[in-house]
């Protein structure tokens, strides 16, 4: 890329010589001069690529202009797509960030007509809802405008209605009236005039960004595209929801100004304190905002892998201690700087147990006073815990080793989960499937006719198990779809990765399966061939592809006791 004011041929250059460039080549990345330029179109190699003269070059996005075709780290070209971190790569990038990663693949297969691809298409089309959004506000902000000074105009006239009869007295009532009535209206069209002006910057941006995205889808490569997209993505993304953040607030509530005029006043002057009252009402807005796509970013993710393409791989077992008595180990969770925390639910020992990523016991966390059978993470360095009958769900501070809030339920506590906003917890009220969401924002609670004997909170969706089925609900409990399979028998685990695929751990098949998205399709992961037996509450840890799946191991009666014993295993797999 050129940064002074003259652009100067890059193969001439490299010769050492500065000759000044005609043309820009979109495909290589290069400057070229007459000469250069010409060679340029006869190679085999680059008589296809699309050029451009240095003038246009100019006047393309700043976007366009600092995005390059080879690698930051390594000065190469990119070759390679990294579906796990969802970047082009190099080849040095593969021995140096990418060893891991699996699914690699050409960066050519992934480019392939992204031009035309949904994703832009997707892309447009939401910039258009955006502004349109932005021009609908303003045109019903507008109109809020000039009904609010109808409404003043009214208020004025009552209030001058009454100072005719009553002038002499009412001269220093009236003028506090009217200051009052001035400072509401001003408070309240300030306000709206803010909003005026931010709606209208917001509308500029997005403009701005579609005559960015012109210019990039007449001239930029599949890549820059792919790349440009991203960012101007990001902005559209904060765009919308700026919209979302404006819907939920009040600033589209209509607030009315009102004159109210003193009862008294027309009969007993000389006890009037007052002219009367200005008062704000607000009822809620009536335009219809057409909702943005909180899951735009997926539209630019090409690839999710099909369910046959899940391969488990093991990485290692994490042996429980016998002596920790873990014979009734009920859940076991990922926390987010992969320490694992054990939730004991048994009749005498209930506590939570905190183990390091090489499973070394760390510390018990909490002593529980009631039987537990779930346990999640929330957000913060908290997790909530189901205190069965007692009808509670615990909120516990890891790192403090303290149980912070309660919450009171309307039904017996059996399955938790939480996506860091909301709680939804499953049980029973006289003998009713039952679940409850709380939000843990203002700890509003809302009761669903639905049950689980697992669940989990995914993309706005509930998900439960019920004897052998699995269950997927809308947030409201409408039921989306149901998988059952009778080889499942009583699902014992269940998590969800980032793509939505939903994976079933099960002691009557002594193994893991998972199923797609939609519920239609399902594979067997794991079974007692791969040492899994009775398994319990799996988890999955959606950042990483970290999963861990509980498993009971028998241990042989010896001479001196004739009490079955077992003790539990971890098993660490990468999906």
């Amino acid at each position: 890329m050129a940064t002074s004011n003259k652009d100067f041929c890059h193969l001439c250059c490299d010769d050492g010589t500065s000759t000044e460039a005609v043309t820009w080549c979109t495909e290589c990345d290069v400057f070229l001069c007459a000469d250069c330029g010409k060679h340029h179109k006869k190679s085999r190699l680059s008589r296809d690529h699309k050029t451009m003269s240095t003038e246009d070059y100019h006047k393309l996005p700043k976007l366009m202009q600092e995005f390059s075709v080879n690698c930051h780290y390594h000065r190469k070209k990119f070759e390679i797509y990294c579906p796990f971190h969802d970047c082009p790569c190099c080849i040095q990038c593969i021995t140096d960030k990418h060893k891991k990663c699996q699914e690699m693949k050409p960066l050519s297969d992934i480019l392939k007509q992204f031009k035309s691809s949904a994703s832009v298409h997707h892309l447009e089309k939401e910039m258009d809802n955006v502004k349109e959004n932005f021009k609908m506000m303003i045109k019903y902000l507008n109109d809020r405008l000039s009904i609010s000074n109808d409404q003043k105009i009214k208020g004025l006239y009552e209030i001058q209605s009454v100072r005719s009869q009553i002038d002499a007295f009412l001269n220093k009532l009236e003028q506090n009236i009217i200051d009052d009535l001035e400072f509401q209206h001003s408070k309240l069209t300030s306000k709206t005039n803010i909003l005026l002006i931010q709606l209208h910057q917001q509308t500029e941006k997005i403009s701005q960004l579609q005559n960015q995205l012109s210019k990039i889808t007449q001239y930029a490569t599949e890549l820059q595209m792919y790349v440009s997209l991203r960012e101007i993505e990001k902005t559209t993304s904060k765009a919308a929801q700026y919209i979302e953040d404006l819907k939920n607030g009040d600033n589209f509530d209509e607030k009315c100004l009102e004159v109210t005029i003193s009862s008294e006043l027309q009969s007993i002057l000389k006890d009037v304190k007052s002219f009367g009252d200005i008062k704000t009402k607000s009822r809620p807005y009536t335009i219809q905002v057409k909702a943005g796509r909180k899951d735009q970013a997926q539209y630019l993710v090409p690839i999710i892998p099909a369910i046959e393409k899940i391969k488990p791989a093991m990485q290692r077992p994490l042996t429980i201690p016998v002596n920790m008595k873990y014979e009734y180990m009920f859940a076991c969770r990922i926390l987010p700087d992969n320490t694992y925390l054990v939730l004991n639910g048994d009749y005498y020992y209930k506590y939570l147990a905190l183990f390091s990523n090489d499973g070394i016991f760390l510390r018990v966390v909490v002593n529980l006073d009631s039987s537990s059978l779930d346990v999640c993470f929330v957000r913060n360095k908290t997790v909530a815990v189901t205190l069965g009958i007692d009808n509670q769900i615990a909120v516990v501070n890891v790192e403090r080793n303290k149980i912070v809030k309660k919450f009171n339920l309307s039904h017996n506590c059996d399955a938790v989960a939480s996506d860091g906003q909301m709680l939804v917890i499953s049980g029973k009220a006289n003998h009713i499937k039952k679940s409850t969401l709380v939000n843990l924002n203002d700890e509003t609670h809302k009761v669903l006719g639905i049950g689980a004997g697992r669940i989990a909170l995914f993309n706005g969706n509930i998900y439960g198990t019920i004897y052998k089925e699995v269950r997927c609900y809308k947030i409201t409990g409408e039921l989306l779809w149901k998988f059952m399979h009778n080889k499942v028998g009583y699902s014992d685990g269940l998590a969800l990765d980032k793509n939505g695929f939903v994976y079933i751990a099960s002691s009557a098949m002594n193994g893991v399966m998972v199923v797609s998205p939609d519920g239609k399709i399902y594979e067997t992961l794991l079974s007692a061939a791969d040492g899994i037996q009775s398994p319990g509450a799996m988890d999955i840890n959606r950042e990483t592809g970290i999963m861990i799946v509980p498993s009971r191991i028998s241990i042989e009666n010896d001479s001196n006791d004739n009490v079955d014993k077992s003790y539990q295993i971890v098993f660490v797999y990468k999906i």
